[in-house]
């Protein structure tokens, strides 16, 4: 049986150490692995939150244990099991993060160094792809529900898209005040690139304004035009947080290596099949219902992982 073990490792810039799960299949090593890195906000290793547990990537642990595949995992700082200060956390801090957990990784006996891949979700997509430019000796690179353009740009499209799914009263109530997603955005990302602070206070809440500038200034088309290994992206047709026609982006960004896309019917951001639009708002209710990660999402991962870390004789 596959079996989880938990692992910890220090942030970049160690002054934390961060908490996580290797998750080994049957059989004797050293195997081929993943690491998987988890989308945006305060969310652990299994992309839960404390008010919403996604667990996205535990499910996908599973999934690629099954298969014959390692994976690697951990909580943000601040986060789960994890030290230091998320709301402290830059966009820098996270990828500098993710580059040492993917250290901390190769470096297990049990782990093939040469037959690992990284795996990002939302947000984890754009530091798995700066991983693949600054690593080409890594095996390929796995991008789910990722965006091609910039955070800003990002930002912009969702409110576009997730403001027909609010409820009617708080349409009205933005129309009475003469408010918009677009317009209060605007506020905040000038708040924000107007500072050099980390975290600074908006309407009394405490935000990571060094996450935001780094997220809404990054453009990942520079680190898809230069990977130079295979490259897996994956969005549902139905994801309202990440523009669907940004695969078509990142196939003609991937130019140096074999890229592989899918637009799943029916998928929202969170990689589940649904029947609401794809809307944010019924997350919850798919994830308390029990709905897990669509099959389709886990049998192309398996399948693509599998032909790219295998044995070569």
């Amino acid at each position: 049986m596959p079996a989880d073990h938990p692992v910890s490792f220090l942030a970049a810039d160690g002054t934390s150490r961060l908490a996580g799960t290797c998750t080994l299949p049957d059989g004797d090593g050293p195997h081929a692995a993943a690491l998987l890195i988890v989308g945006s906000g305060p969310v652990d290793r299994d992309s839960d939150h404390d008010r919403l547990a996604l667990g996205v990537t535990r499910e996908i642990a599973a999934a690629l244990a099954r298969a014959g595949i390692a994976t690697w995992r951990y909580d943000k700082r601040g986060v789960g099991d994890s030290e230091g200060s998320y709301v402290e956390t830059t966009f820098t801090d996270a990828r500098d993060d993710a580059a040492a957990a993917l250290a901390a990784l190769r470096s297990r006996p049990d782990i093939d160094p040469r037959r690992v891949v990284v795996i990002g979700h939302s947000e984890g997509a754009l530091h798995a792809a700066a991983l693949g430019t600054a690593h080409p000796d890594l095996a390929g690179v796995v991008l789910l529900s990722g965006p091609a353009v910039t955070g800003a740009q990002v930002l912009a499209w969702q409110a576009e898209r997730i403001l027909p799914t609010l409820p009617r009263a708080v349409r009205a109530l933005m129309r009475l005040l003469r408010q918009t997603p677009a317009r209060a955005q605007t506020k905040l990302f000038a708040r924000v690139r107007g500072t050099d602070r980390d975290v600074i206070r908006v309407q009394g809440v405490r935000l990571n304004a060094g996450w935001m500038r780094g997220f809404i200034d990054h453009d990942p088309a520079i680190d898809l035009a230069a990977i130079r290994m295979p490259v897996l992206a994956i969005t549902g047709d139905l994801d309202l947080q990440v523009d669907p026609d940004d695969l078509a982006r990142i196939e003609a960004l991937v130019t140096h290596a074999p890229v592989e896309v899918h637009r799943l019917p029916g998928v929202n951001h969170i990689l589940r099949t649904c029947e609401d639009g794809g809307r944010p708002g019924a997350y919850k209710r798919q994830v308390r219902s029990g709905q897990p990660v669509a099959p389709q999402v886990h049998e192309l991962m398996s399948r693509w992982i599998g032909e790219r870390t295998a044995v070569r004789s």
